[in-house]
């Protein structure tokens, strides 16, 4: 079983050299700490910075830097900073190659549930709803089941949704998963979890063919 670091180094795998990629608030966060050294990549926050690195090290941390969850972030040389009008321009304009977003739902069909609890405050949905109906490929990294020990893949999500049909792959701390138009696809089991313990936690059509493969990471 994966923890959040662990999730974040299996997306970091997802990838590519060139890549223009916007990490949402939470785990996807964490992404920019595993990438390859060998490649280069951009992270874009929609906060209005191009050019995201590594989280910084404690005491060398700028208050005035920081990514869309208000952490403060390093940025890599020739880094740019500019006002949401021109970083929405770049989301909106599909100039995006890879979305990773955290999710409190994730529907077989591919929806996301991932900005509002009913009857708790937010200050807002952010950014979401922009990417996920304006991004291509969409990665979902989250936990596979809530506090509660409930399923948050299901067969339709609960809460409101922040976009339709737009989800192409989700990790979690036990698994690897594409959405295909029969439901979730398993292609990779976290190591020490077995697909009968991915099928238990998971609510919506889960489909598996032949020996599932435990991650490499």
């Amino acid at each position: 079983m994966l923890d959040k670091a662990g999730i974040a180094k299996r997306i970091a795998k997802e990838v590519q050299d060139g890549y223009y990629v916007n990490l949402g608030i939470g785990i996807p966060t964490l992404v920019a700490n595993y990438v390859r050294n060998d490649i280069e990549v951009e992270f874009q926050s929609e906060n209005g910075v191009l050019g995201m690195g590594p989280f910084p090290f404690e005491g060398e941390e700028d208050p005035d830097v920081i990514n869309a969850g208000k952490q403060t972030i390093t940025t890599l040389p020739g880094a740019s900073f500019f006002d949401s009008a021109m970083s929405f321009s770049m989301i909106r304009g599909k100039h995006v190659d890879l979305t990773i977003l955290g999710a409190m739902e994730v529907a077989e069909n591919g929806d996301i549930a991932n900005w509002k609890i009913p009857g708790r405050m937010v200050k807002g949905m952010g950014g979401a709803m922009d990417l996920v109906a304006s991004a291509e490929n969409i990665i979902v990294a989250m936990m596979h089941t809530n506090k509660r020990g409930e399923s948050k893949l299901l067969k339709t999500c609960s809460l409101p949704l922040t976009g339709v049909n737009c989800v192409k792959k989700i990790v979690t701390n036990l698994a690897v998963m594409e959405i295909t138009e029969e439901g979730f696809k398993l292609l990779e089991r976290a190591p020490g979890v077995s697909v009968e313990d991915i099928k238990n936690a998971t609510d919506g059509t889960l489909i598996v063919e032949g020996d599932v493969p435990e991650m490499q990471l």
